[in-house]
């Protein structure tokens, strides 16, 4: 029976011997012309068999290929000056140079496509015109291109340039540069703009808002906008050291992430081609499978070759092994029962970003581990920059994976979940993210009057809604004593609602009185005594320091999940008189 052979060289020839006949005779030799008899393969009856019965891919195929003769000839017949064997017609070429090559700042363009004549040719690169565009190597590789009216933006590691398209630019003794449309250039000459920055490697830290692009420059502490002015570094406006410290903490090198996932009840021996999972949230499509098997009480990981191929529903995976073909899991009973498994991914540390339509803010949020690794406070930053006041206005507790607007409305992403910010309908205000604790809403203000002026802070007031309470005050830091670090702190000021209680019939406030329309209440200094310090605690009215941190908190009684206003808060303070 016929079947296909591998050639193993370029000219090479497999001459089979006579196959056997259907009735042999002992001890007969099949024979071919001009090649010699191997008489090493003998059945177990004697006979000299001549073609043998193991299948191709069997074990014993290189018992076959033994009784088999490989001829490497370059001429028909072997005879002189005879044809020579050649690959024979080929149907269709390009080039027969089959060397890969990696220009990493080059940029390379197909034939046009026109929808409205039918013409698609986005699938044809003529070697015949030249249809690379070279940026200078120099600058890094193009890690971002964003085309704008009739130019095209190219984003280099170390350097932005945008280039012409359609047209070129020629110069002049006399007039300058000039563009000029009637030349044939798809991509034209690339025009630098001033200033050695470039995008590093974080194309995903790109966001446009009108003629005003934004994007982070890891490489050298920066966090820029590019407008019609050029590029300027917005990370100057007051937060230079901030940035410099956190963005030298994003790591580009890929870094082995696990999320680990316990199920229950625990897998015994059996087939699993798919894995129900009590969930599936940060576990991604090419993950390794590794089992965590329970023996006497010892966890073992024990490497699989299997990979996630699919994610089906929100309990439900696929998995495969790495040849991608589909097979059951096989469970070794002999390691015990798997508690859970370990999904290993590769992954880098990202600054994503975009344009907040709603605020008018770019968002960033520099991210040191993936949501699925961590969502802990430590493990991002997530801040907006505000065009009217030049400024960073806010930092924020949320840590996605795509930030984005459409038609107005913010969107950011997490996992495989969208959510969209500002909705004010009904009670659900600060529920997103899968928090279903709207209380746990706050903002942190920073009073700082007279930056050089030590201060004593007595009270605190706020204009906005009802149900806002202070979680703590927190003055400046005072320097170390003993090696104890000391600042004055107060005790939380209740809401309005919650700091009610009544004497004698009356009811009073613990918390925030209302005046004029106005939350006000005192501070309560809650300090421990200092070395040589007379008077401290509730002995003394206010915090003391060159200025004093507030973290406002909406209470968890008041108008539960309703829309809250914090509009101006304020303090009164007097110079400290010593």
């Amino acid at each position: 029976m016929a079947h296909i052979l591998e050639i193993k060289y370029f000219n090479s020839f497999t001459l089979k011997k006579l196959v056997e006949k259907s009735t042999p005779t002992p001890n007969q030799e099949g024979s071919w012309p001009g090649l010699p008899w191997n008489p090493s393969f003998i059945t177990s009856t004697g006979i000299k068999k001549t073609y043998p019965t193991f299948p191709w891919n069997s074990p014993n195929k290189d018992a076959e290929e033994s009784t088999n003769w490989y001829v490497e000839e370059a001429r028909i017949k072997g005879g002189f000056n005879n044809s020579i064997v050649d690959l024979g017609v080929r149907a269709y070429t390009v080039s027969s140079n089959v060397d890969q090559v990696s220009r990493k700042s080059s940029l390379i363009f197909s034939g046009i496509f026109n929808n409205r004549t039918g013409v698609n040719n986005t699938n044809v690169f003529s070697i015949s015109e030249n249809i690379i565009k070279d940026a200078n190597p120099k600058h890094g590789s193009i890690q971002k291109i964003y085309a704008e009216d009739t130019n095209l933006i190219v984003f280099q590691e170390n350097k932005v340039h945008y280039a012409l398209i359609n047209k070129n630019t020629i110069y002049t003794g006399d007039q300058g540069a000039e563009e000029v449309t009637g030349v044939s250039k798809v991509i034209g000459q690339l025009v630098p703009y001033l200033g050695e920055y470039g995008i590093s490697r974080n194309p995903e830290s790109f966001a446009i808002h009108g003629y005003r692009k934004y994007f982070a420059d890891k490489d050298r502490s920066a966090i820029l906008r590019l407008s019609r002015d050029g590029i300027t570094e917005i990370s100057a406006y007051g937060m230079r050291k901030y940035f410099r410290s956190k963005l030298a903490a994003i790591n580009d090198d890929r870094i082995l992430r696990e999320v680990y996932v316990p199920i229950t009840p625990n897998l015994t021996s059996g087939n699993y081609s798919t894995l129900i999972l009590p969930n599936v949230d940060g576990i991604e499509v090419g993950s390794q499978v590794v089992a965590q098997y329970i023996n006497n009480s010892d966890k073992k990981d024990i490497v699989t070759p299997y990979v996630v191929v699919g994610i089906s529903s929100p309990t439900s995976i696929a998995i495969q092994d790495l040849n991608q073909t589909t097979l059951p899991y096989a469970v070794n009973p002999t390691e015990g029962e798997i508690q859970g498994f370990k999904f290993r991914m590769w992954r880098r540390d990202k600054i994503y970003a975009g344009y907040d339509a709603h605020n008018k803010n770019y968002t960033l949020s520099m991210q040191t581990s993936p949501r699925f690794v961590s969502t802990a406070d430590i493990s991002f930053d997530t801040l907006s920059f505000d065009e009217n006041i030049n400024g960073w206005t806010s930092f924020y507790s949320y840590k996605p994976t795509f930030i984005d607007s459409l038609k107005n409305k913010f969107y950011t992403f997490i996992d495989d979940e969208i959510y969209q910010h500002y909705v004010a309908q009904g009670n659900n205000h600060c529920m997103f993210y899968g928090n279903t604790t709207p209380d746990e809403a706050s903002v942190k203000l920073i009073f700082n009057p007279n930056p050089s002026v030590k201060k004593n802070f007595n009270t605190i007031s706020y204009e906005g809604s009802n149900g806002w309470e202070v979680e703590s005050i927190e003055s400046s830091f005072q320097g170390f004593d003993d090696n104890l670090e000391y600042h004055d702190v107060s005790n939380p000021i209740k809401s309005y609602a919650e700091g009610a209680y009544l004497e004698n019939g009356v009811t009073l406030r613990g918390g925030f009185d209302r005046k004029e329309n106005r939350y006000v209440s005192d501070i309560i200094n809650a300090s421990g005594v200092r070395p040589g310090e007379v008077i401290f605690g509730p002995g003394m009215s206010g915090v003391k320091g060159y200025f004093t941190t507030v973290k406002f908190k909406v209470d968890s009684s008041t108008n539960v999940g309703g829309m809250k206003e914090l509009f101006l808060a304020g303090s009164n303070y007097v110079m400290s008189s010593y």
